[in-house]
């Protein structure tokens, strides 16, 4: 069983940044595709960013795009996701996830090709 453990959430100002932390144990690090995905209050799960699992192709929602950068440090066994220029509209729970298909590198990803969750990490911010 992969287990994702995440960390690095907090309260911050439009504008601000933030870094978010996944230790990931296992294999699931150089076999598996891995990203992170968000959900506001009554809103439905949605993708944020992936990294493909040789770690040379990353993928960004439209929404964050040019702010956030994901990136993993194989040493570690831990992805990272960089936030910048912060939005209110950002403010969510972020999900560390570990895809389900092995050597996967292509852009499609959706809940359901997630094999692995974290606990969600919460992100506010105020304007």
């Amino acid at each position: 069983q992969v287990q994702l453990v995440e960390s690095g959430g907090g309260l911050v100002q439009a504008g601000g940044s933030l870094r978010l932390s996944c230790a990931a144990s296992g294999r699931t690090f150089s076999t598996y595709p891995m990203g992170w995905f968000r959900q506001a209050p009554g809103k439905e799960r949605e993708f944020v960013a992936a990294i493909s699992w040789s770690g040379g192709r990353t993928y960004y929602a439209d929404s964050v795009k040019g702010r956030f950068t994901i990136s993993k440090d194989r040493a570690k066994n831990t992805m990272y996701l960089q936030m910048n220029s912060l939005k209110p509209e950002d403010t969510a729970v972020y999900y560390c996830a570990a895809d389900r298909r092995p050597y996967y590198s292509g852009s499609y990803y959706t809940p359901e090709s997630i094999a692995s969750w974290g606990q969600g990490t919460q992100v506010t911010v105020s304007s």
